[in-house]
């Protein structure tokens, strides 16, 4: 594995925030039973904030946002895809929120009946808008595009406004860590925190194959040239 950072961490540190020195081989009914836990646990914990705490309770936030749902396929069960990372959940989350809120003010500027007329094509423009933006960035996570639809076709999700930003960054901090917490058990997670490891390349040596090395011509010595003109003029 190439060299890591939390490597210079005391190991009961960076074992929690993914770091081993040899990848984990973890049989099928280990992976089914840590995605199972990890997603009912996860999933609770996210419902049990939003949707018992009164402070959230008062300002109407709904107990947990559908994009999350699926979030949880990724981050419990496919941990190692590059879409499952943390840069790309919590990136790509908050992005997708921002730019649907942005555009769902802009279209509320029409007016509400006008908006509600429109609401279809905002819903398509900000998932849409959302896609780019994690494109450009490389932070693609599916579920945001969700994120993005929900904003501006759910009107209770519509509704929470700028509101809905530290809302969005509060469920993918808790999605986040709890990924931590039950994925580091027996898995590993996350593979990488920014950007992928890539692995040092061993630079080809001159002469074996390489398609720099260009072929000279062989020149014979001297005296092996005369010994085979003699030979020739003798038969």
């Amino acid at each position: 594995m190439p060299h890591s950072r939390l490597s210079r961490l005391p190991q009961w540190v960076s074992r929690w925030l993914g770091y081993r020195e040899k990848s984990p081989k973890e049989p099928s009914h280990v992976v089914y039973l840590w995605s199972f836990i990890g997603a009912l646990c996860g999933l609770s914990i996210l419902q049990a904030i939003f949707g018992q705490v009164q402070y959230f309770i008062d300002r109407k936030v709904p107990p947990i946002l559908a994009s999350y749902g699926a979030s949880a396929v990724l981050c419990y069960g496919a941990i190692e895809a590059p879409l499952a990372q943390p840069r790309a959940l919590i990136v790509g989350h908050f992005i997708s929120a921002v730019s649907a809120v942005c555009i769902t003010k802009l279209f509320d500027l029409l007016g509400p009946e006008r908006f509600e007329e429109l609401r279809w094509l905002a819903g398509s423009l900000s998932t849409a808008v959302a896609i780019v933006l994690m494109q450009l960035t490389k932070t693609t996570h599916p579920p945001a595009g969700a994120t993005a639809l929900l904003a501006a076709v759910d009107k209770d999700v519509c509704a929470l406004s700028w509101y809905l930003l530290p809302v969005i960054l509060l469920s993918s901090t808790v999605v986040l860590v709890t990924a931590l917490l039950f994925n580091n058990i027996q898995r590993r997670f996350p593979v990488f925190w920014l950007e992928p490891a890539i692995p040092p390349i061993a630079e080809r040596s001159q002469g074996l194959g390489g398609s720099d090395v260009e072929a000279k011509p062989t020149i014979q010595p001297e005296a092996s040239r005369s010994s085979s003109l003699t030979l020739g003029q003798v038969s």
